[in-house]
C-alpha cells in the first residue's frame, strides 16, 4: 500500500501591498494598490483594505480610483518583493526539500517525510505560517491535503491569514460540494461550458464520462475527471521547468495606423529576442496577444520546424500573425504581446545540437 502524501501548499496573503504597507508605516489599514498610477496603468495586487471596494488585480488603475477614491498607489518594486520571496522560501527549506515554487508568493510543500520529523502536516503549515508573521511581519494561508489539487483548494477556503484542512476522508465530500468555478484550471469559458452542460459542482462534474469530457475538453477533460473524484498524482517537482518567454506593452495612447502598429510589433520583437537571449530558452511557438480599447483580447499563434531565437526568426512569423488581426479607428490596439512557448524536447535537441545555446548563438 503506498504512503500517503502530505502536501501543504502556501500562499502569501496579498503579498506585494502587504510587503509595501509593511515597510511604509503610513499605509497601514489603508486601502493600497500596487501598480502604476497613469492613464494606462494596472492594479498589479490590492490590499485587503481595498479588496472591499471591488479593487482586484489585472484592473485598470483608473477604475479602481473610481471604485476606491482613497485608494492609495504604489509603485512596484520588484527586486525587494523577490528578495522577501526568498526569505519565506528559506523558512521552507527548514522543513523540507521537496518545494514547488508556483509564482514569487506561493508554493507547494511535499513534507510527508520532513526535515523536523513532525507527524502531521497540519501542525507544519502552522509553524510556517506562526515563522513568517513573526519572523517577516507577514501572513499567509495555507492549505494541507495529500495531493496539489486539494492543497491549493485549501489554501483558498480561508483567506487571508487562514489555515484549512481536507482530510482524505471529508475529500470526495467535499469536491461534492465544490462550484466548478473553484476547481484548478477551470477559468471562466471553461466554467461558462460546463454550466451550458448542467454541470456547476463536483458531483454534477463526478456524472461525467472521461470520454465526453475529453469530447468537449480535450486532454484536460481527464484532468477534470480525476479532479472530481479528489485525484491527483502529480508530484511535487522541485526543479522549475520554464514553458515560455514572453513580453507585453500597454501603449501610452492607442494605436491603429499600420505603420504605428508596425513599430511597436518590431520593439516587441526585440525586447522578445533580448529576454530569449537572457533566459536561454529554446521555443518553437510564437503566439500574439492584442487587447483592444475595450479590453477584449485574441491571441494567435504559430508553431515553426526551428527554434524561434533571433529577429531573423521570429520577426517574419509576427508580421504573419498580426495580418490575421483587424484593427481600425474604432476598433484600436491599446497592448501587444509576444511570446515564445512549447520548448524543444531533450530528444530533439541531441537531434539538433546546433540548436543548443553556445552552438547557435542569440542574435539581436
Amino acid at each position: 500500500m503506498m504512503e500517503e502524501r502530505k502536501i501543504i501548499h502556501v500562499d502569501m496573503d496579498a503579498f506585494f501591498a502587504a510587503v509595501e504597507q509593511r515597510d511604509k508605516p503610513e499605509l497601514r489599514g489603508k486601502p493600497v494598490a500596487v501598480g502604476f498610477d497613469g492613464e494606462r496603468g494596472v492594479v498589479s495586487t490590492a490590499s485587503y483594505e481595498a479588496r472591499k471596494f471591488g479593487v482586484h488585480s489585472a484592473q485598470s488603475i483608473q477604475v479602481a480610483k473610481r471604485l476606491c477614491p482613497q485608494l492609495m498607489i504604489v509603485l512596484p518594486d520588484f527586486h525587494h518583493y523577490k528578495a522577501v520571496s526568498e526569505q519565506v522560501h528559506r523558512i521552507f527549506l527548514d522543513y523540507t526539500d521537496l518545494i514547488e515554487p508556483v509564482s514569487i508568493d506561493e508554493a507547494f510543500l511535499d513534507v510527508t517525510h520532513n526535515k523536523k520529523g513532525m507527524p502531521l502536516a497540519v501542525d507544519i503549515a502552522e509553524d510556517i505560517r506562526r515563522r513568517i508573521r513573526e519572523e517577516l511581519h507577514l501572513t499567509a494561508s495555507a492549505g494541507v491535503s495529500y495531493n496539489k489539487f486539494l492543497a491549493k483548494i485549501a489554501s483558498d477556503y480561508r483567506k487571508p491569514d487562514g489555515l484549512f484542512v481536507i482530510h482524505p476522508d471529508k475529500a470526495m465530500a467535499f469536491v461534492s460540494r465544490l462550484r466548478v468555478e473553484k476547481f484548478w484550471g477551470v477559468g471562466p469559458k471553461t466554467a461558462v461550458r460546463m454550466h451550458s452542460m448542467g454541470i456547476f459542482t463536483g458531483e454534477q462534474l463526478r456524472e461525467v464520462s472521461k470520454h465526453h469530457l475529453i469530447t468537449v475538453f480535450g486532454k484536460v477533460g481527464a484532468v477534470y475527471y480525476d479532479f472530481a473524484r479528489g485525484i491527483d498524482p502529480r508530484p511535487v517537482e522541485t526543479e522549475y521547468i520554464r514553458k515560455s518567454v514572453g513580453c507585453e506593452q500597454t501603449f501610452t495612447q492607442d494605436i491603429s495606423l499600420k505603420s504605428a502598429v508596425l513599430i511597436e510589433l518590431y520593439h516587441t520583437v526585440l525586447e522578445l529576442v533580448g529576454r530569449l537571449k537572457r533566459s536561454e530558452f529554446i521555443g518553437k511557438t510564437l503566439t500574439l496577444k492584442v487587447k483592444y480599447a475595450d479590453f477584449t483580447q485574441i491571441t494567435r499563434s504559430l508553431t515553426a520546424h526551428k527554434p524561434l531565437k533571433t529577429k531573423a526568426d521570429i520577426l517574419p512569423l509576427a508580421k504573419k500573425l498580426l495580418a490575421e488581426v483587424e484593427y481600425s479607428g474604432s476598433h484600436p490596439i491599446r497592448l501587444m504581446g509576444l511570446s515564445v512557448s512549447n520548448p524543444h524536447t531533450e530528444d530533439e535537441l541531441v537531434r539538433h545540437p546546433e540548436w543548443i545555446e553556445g552552438s547557435l548563438p542569440f542574435e539581436d
